[in-house]
């Protein structure tokens, strides 16, 4: 049974920080390009940053500079530290597990996501 539980969510301040973990199991966590997407009320679930199982990453451009995605296999977990966050940061987070071959998806995996409300 696959499971990715985030953790790490909460109520902070504008230009406060929070780190979000998602922990892993049932997969073969080190093969799986792993994910952060988030959805506001009212809005569409968008991709906010991805590391790949080569570590390679990329950061919708909101975010980049601010958030940083890192992965640990030995851990099974990935991790997203949100630095410098905006009341438009506020969303749930989801955390994306991914297996690639060829290009194509081959298995694809959701949490059920944390609650990020960035607010005075």
């Amino acid at each position: 049974q696959v499971q990715l539980v985030e953790s790490g969510g909460g109520l902070v301040q504008p230009g406060g920080s929070l780190r979000l973990s998602c922990a892993a199991s049932g997969i073969s966590f080190s093969i799986y390009d792993m994910a952060w997407y988030r959805q506001a009320p009212g809005k569409q679930r968008e991709l906010v940053a991805r590391i790949a199982r080569d570590y390679s990453t990329n950061y919708a451009g909101s975010v980049k500079g601010r958030f940083t995605i890192t992965r640990d296999n030995a851990k099974n977990t990935v991790y997203l530290q949100m630095n410098s966050l905006k009341p438009e940061d506020t969303a749930v987070y989801y955390c994306n597990a991914r297996y690639i071959v060829g290009g194509s998806s081959v298995s694809e995996y959701w949490g059920q996501g944390t609650q990020v409300t960035v607010s005075s």
